[in-house]
């Protein structure tokens, strides 16, 4: 497809049920995607080794994922008064149930991308929508966790801040679900509409605030304030794990849409190049329902 082609109808997006990549494919029984860039082709090969290491790769952050937080359940059940702010229970627990629900969601997602997507466009903008709500309520969570004791107590304040977080989440998400979709009967992708419509600029915003400037105002805040750097000392660094391991990811979004729109100049290099960058930070994100849950579990060892 050409670059200068921002309507994006029928190209396979590689996000396929990781929410993944590139838009510039084209849907066809070949191994090779040709992008041409004036009258020479350019070749993409990232399309053949997605499908070829997501599902086992998903597979085994699934099955990661599930024996660490529940790990990190029973040692929430088991020795309750052992958790303490910054690692309160409160907070401890709500991150482990952000993760298990994003967990949740890989086997179909991998079934997805090693098999093609079935099950139609609500099932497709429902796991769009729940894997938001889980990415945004975690960071949510990390956020309000690092700049206050919120989470020192389970008591009605807190209560209400946590629904008062899970529901902004959802609300956050809910822009993901609208531009996600079903491409080719087969494919469920991260975008299926146009990359200037307003419902995708609106979910780039949302992703590049809660993954790549919050985590970025965070930071600057702990480096500035005394008590902040404090929390961090205490243990609270190591929930920043999730905030650290997206930021890539969030960065990655910027410049897919820099380059869609042509504000950055395509050429064949950085298209192939950027695929694989995309695609590699995506998944370094996804490590986080397996790394996190351990995480935690080491902050309270220690």
């Amino acid at each position: 497809q050409a670059p200068s082609t921002l309507d994006t109808r029928g190209a396979l997006d590689l996000a396929e049920i990781m929410n993944d990549f590139s838009s510039f494919y084209d849907d066809s029984d070949s191994n090779d995607t040709f992008l041409y860039y004036d009258a020479a082709p350019c070749h993409n090969h990232f399309c053949p080794l997605f499908q070829r290491v997501a599902p086992p790769f998903l597979a085994a952050t699934c099955a990661a994922a599930a024996l660490g937080t529940g790990a990190l359940l029973v040692a929430l059940a088991k020795r309750p008064q052992a958790w303490r702010w910054p690692q309160s229970r409160a907070l401890v627990a709500q991150l482990a149930l952000g993760t298990a629900l994003f967990a949740a969601l890989l086997p179909a997602l991998a079934a997805g991308v090693g098999r093609g997507w079935h099950l139609g466009t609500g099932p497709c903008r429902l796991t769009h929508l729940l894997w938001h709500w889980s990415l945004f309520a975690q960071a949510l969570l990390v956020a309000s966790g690092s700049c206050g004791a919120a989470w020192a107590r389970w008591d009605p304040r807190s209560r209400r801040l946590a629904a008062a977080l899970w529901a902004a989440a959802l609300l956050l998400a809910t822009p993901a679900a609208l531009v996600s979709g079903v491409v080719a009967d087969t494919g469920c992708v991260r975008r299926s509409v146009d990359i200037l419509a307003p419902a995708y600029l609106l979910h780039l915003t949302l992703c590049l605030c809660l993954l790549l400037l919050l985590p970025a105002g965070l930071l600057l805040a702990a480096l500035a304030v005394p008590r902040l750097r404090a929390s961090w000392a205490a243990g609270a660094g190591l929930s920043w794990l999730f905030l650290g391991l997206w930021a890539p990811y969030g960065a990655g979004l910027a410049g897919e849409f820099l380059l869609q729109t042509r504000l950055l100049e395509p050429t064949c290099g950085s298209f192939e190049r950027f695929d694989l960058a995309l695609g590699l930070s995506e998944g370094l994100g996804v490590l986080h329902c397996g790394l996190g849950p351990l995480a935690l579990l080491l902050a309270w060892r220690c």
